[in-house]
């Protein structure tokens, strides 16, 4: 199994420790509210995990393009009744290990109820 078909199967089963097997050690997290990259396995999985729990209710990818070493996945959900749409890009490296992973969402209802309910999952998790 490859990684992109590994995180579909982290994001269907919830399952962080394939999670971990998949994140490249110096992998990069670009996430739609914080300005900065996060940089490290160690961070991108602690956004992500957060991210499992803010998205998890009817969380589904609508269209996926994969292209040698770079996916992107189109998502939809809803957040306290708002619809949140967004696109995973992931690129993976030499290993096939997941080496970037941007997230970017609209409309900005959606990113500003994402800002919050993350940063409430992160005081939570860390």
């Amino acid at each position: 199994m490859n990684s992109i078909e590994t995180w579909h199967e982290v994001v269907r089963t919830q399952d962080h420790g394939l999670l971990a097997d998949i994140l490249d050690r110096d992998c990069v997290f670009y996430s739609p509210v914080v300005h900065s990259p996060q940089l490290g396995k160690d961070i991108t999985f602690l956004y992500l995990s957060a991210a499992a729990h803010v998205f998890k209710k009817d969380f589904r990818y609508t269209k996926e393009i994969v292209v040698d070493k770079h996916a992107v996945l189109e998502f939809e959900c809803e957040i306290d009744e708002i619809l949140v749409n967004g696109v995973d890009l992931i690129s993976l490296n030499d290993e096939g290990l997941i080496a970037e992973f941007k997230v970017m969402v609209r409309p900005l209802k959606a990113i500003n109820i994402l800002h919050k309910k993350m940063g409430e999952m992160l005081q939570q998790i860390s």
